[in-house]
């Protein structure tokens, strides 16, 4: 088949992109930096010709939630209407556990819009939610480290390995459209203050780490806000397994 994978250069693009390829598939990289822009959907007919599915692993960061939300509608709204053009048959977007449960974050309410947009667009398609990936600690706590010094919310999450995700979208792609697929994380529960911590020791890192929930993660992501459904599809790799290849 040949697959389209918007967000290519990206890590979990890139991962999907892997995936295909190994399985024989042909790819099409979108991305800015290879001369396909969402945003203003330069190159994008070009890139669509012929293609039979696309996955959109897109991410971005904006300096307000109201430019976040545009953002991921103006490129989604660009992707879908270049795929009706190109006659795709299959739009597979990768979303995130508990994004309908949690108000007041700007990331979930942009992924909210993307599947709004895709769920009332014109291409056949499979929304697949997945859990935060095992580097999220570390990556939140760079956010506000000062001087050795970080908050970090104490979150639960149930983390999953990129290159899993990457391969249940890829198996994903190549199928028929399944609407809103199950949730998709990793094997067991963690506590994002810990998950932090180890991370930082595996790669020697020295960083005292504040419990505290901030604008970002607040107390409406606590419990089980972001933890899987019913009749999730929990992926193989655990964190330990992750944290081996940090050391």
């Amino acid at each position: 088949m040949r697959i389209a994978v918007a967000g290519a250069t990206g890590n979990i693009g890139a991962l999907t992109t892997t995936a295909l390829e190994r399985d024989g598939h042909d790819v099409v990289r979108i991305s800015r930096s290879l001369g396909v822009d969402l945003v203003t959907g330069e190159g994008l007919d070009a890139a669509l010709a012929g293609v039979d599915a696309v996955v959109d692993t897109i991410n971005g960061q904006a300096a307000s939630p109201e430019e976040t939300v545009a953002y991921f509608a103006g490129t989604t709204r660009n992707l879908l209407a270049a795929e009706e053009r190109a006659g795709v048959r299959h739009h597979v977007l990768l979303s995130i556990v508990g994004v309908h449960r949690v108000e007041g974050n700007a990331h979930y309410a942009a992924k909210r819009e993307q599947e709004r947009l895709v769920e009332a667009g014109p291409v056949p398609w499979t929304i697949v939610p997945a859990t935060q990936f095992h580097d999220f600690a570390a990556m939140v706590a760079s956010w506000t480290e000062r001087d050795g010094v970080a908050t970090i919310a104490p979150l639960l999450v149930q983390p999953i390995a990129p290159a899993d995700v990457a391969e249940v979208l890829a198996e994903i792609a190549v199928g028929d459209p399944k609407g809103r697929y199950a949730d998709v994380a990793g094997p067991e529960p963690q506590d994002l203050v810990d998950m932090a911590r180890r991370t930082h020791q595996a790669r020697g890192r020295e960083v005292r780490l504040v419990p505290s929930w901030s604008a970002m993660f607040g107390p409406e992501m606590a419990g089980n806000a972001l933890l899987p459904g019913e009749g999730a599809r929990l992926a193989p790799t655990t964190f330990e397994e992750w944290l081996a290849t940090q050391r």
